[in-house]
């Protein structure tokens, strides 16, 4: 058998073609994560930079306490949880019969202090006449003693009878003393006002006008629109004033609370945009708003629990700041209903730093109104003012 000369023997493969090929792959490696890496710079350079996000964020409102003003009975309750109410719509009537009693007790006080403030005038005037009969009687007393005393010394007249004329002129004068503290003192009770405006006319006014606003209290109405939640009262509960008896949560203006880290609030200003998303709708549905305000302390400074950071252990804690969102109240409320409680993503766009980190101006509107209480006090005037005008007389 033959042995194989080496020049028989297969050549050796060449590396040449195979050290290329990987080099160009570990460049094109390179490159793509170098690409990567630029355009992440080039992101956060110009994008990330220039926003804030957080998704530690909720859905903040108004929940409208409604209570009760005057103790009674529930007999009727008109809403339950869930359910829309309209501002000034009776929720709760409570039983009126004490402040029927009061109401008619009043109006009967009101009455009478009419028709004593009109015997007041007639006594002041009756007080005036008798004050100038008793001037009359004084001066004919003076006029008979002035023509007696010349008759004296002609011995005209007895002595006694000038006697008895200068007592008269003395008995007068007390008389006209009298008759004068007399309608003075009637005159102070009447003297200046008319009988409307007597004072204890008006005092009698001010008693029927909180026994009536107590008589209405009894129908307790809703402060303002919105949803009712957190029922508690029941029919027959004997409710005292204050007491809760239910909420409404207006839920046409809502915000969100978004709690940022404090190192993410120092491009944070007043007025800038936001955009957010929530977990009920998802991110296909984006709400818009503003900063509206950044709170003046952390979270854990209005716990219930502060921290004691100067006592014992002490381990740093990020810290986070509420900063208030304000919504649209076109997309919350039409469009797409938000609940308190929610909770939301926030970006906030923090190119714009011309807006101020504290407000510098006290708000120049009421924060939250209503005026279904306003009501009251007028149509409790007009029917005080409808008894005093029957018991005035002519």
């Amino acid at each position: 058998m033959s042995t194989p000369t080496p020049s028989d023997a297969p050549a050796a493969p060449s590396n040449g073609n195979g050290n290329g090929k990987r080099k160009r792959v570990l460049l094109a490696i390179a490159a793509l994560f170098a690409l990567a890496g630029i355009a992440w710079l080039l992101l956060w350079l110009f994008v990330f930079s220039l926003r804030q996000t957080t998704d530690n964020a909720y859905v903040g409102g108004n929940q409208v306490g409604v209570n009760a003003r005057v103790a009674g009975t529930v007999t009727a309750i008109y809403a339950d949880n869930t359910d829309f109410v309209r501002a000034g719509q009776v929720l709760v009537r409570l039983d009126g019969t004490d402040t029927r009693l009061a109401l008619q007790r009043a109006a009967a006080a009101l009455a009478q202090a009419v028709r004593q403030a009109r015997q007041a005038d007639s006594g002041a005037a009756a007080a005036t006449a008798a004050e100038a009969q008793a001037r009359i009687a004084l001066a004919q007393a003076e006029a008979d003693y002035r023509r007696r005393l010349p008759l004296l010394a002609d011995k005209a007249v007895p002595p006694e009878e000038v006697a008895h004329a200068r007592e008269a002129v003395e008995r007068a004068r007390a008389a006209l003393a009298q008759a004068s503290g007399q309608a003075r003192a009637q005159r102070a009770l009447v003297e200046g006002v008319a009988v409307a405006q007597n004072p204890a006319v008006q005092l009698a006014r001010a008693a029927y006008i909180e026994a009536w606003v107590a008589d209405h209290r009894t129908a307790i109405v809703a402060p303002v629109d919105g949803i009712v939640a957190e029922r508690a009262v029941q029919v027959g509960q004997l409710v005292a004033p204050g007491q809760p008896l239910l909420k409404v949560l207006p839920l046409g203006h809502l915000w969100v609370d978004a709690n940022f880290k404090e190192s993410q609030l120092d491009k944070i200003r007043l007025g800038q945009p936001a955009t957010l998303t929530s977990d009920l709708y998802g991110s296909g549905v984006v709400f818009h708003g503003k900063v509206a305000g950044i709170a003046a302390g952390t979270g854990s400074v209005f716990s219930l629990l502060p921290a004691q950071n100067a006592s014992g252990n002490w381990i740093k804690v990020v810290q986070r700041v509420p900063v208030r969102i304000a919504l649209a109240a076109d997309e919350t409320y039409r469009k797409h209903p938000l609940r308190i409680g929610l909770s939301m993503e926030v970006d906030v766009d923090t190119r714009d730093q011309s807006g101020a980190r504290l407000p510098s101006q006290p708000p120049q509107a009421a924060v939250s109104q209503t005026d279904v209480y306003a009501h009251d006090l007028d149509a409790a005037a007009r029917a005080a003012d409808a008894i005093i005008a029957a018991n005035g007389g002519r």
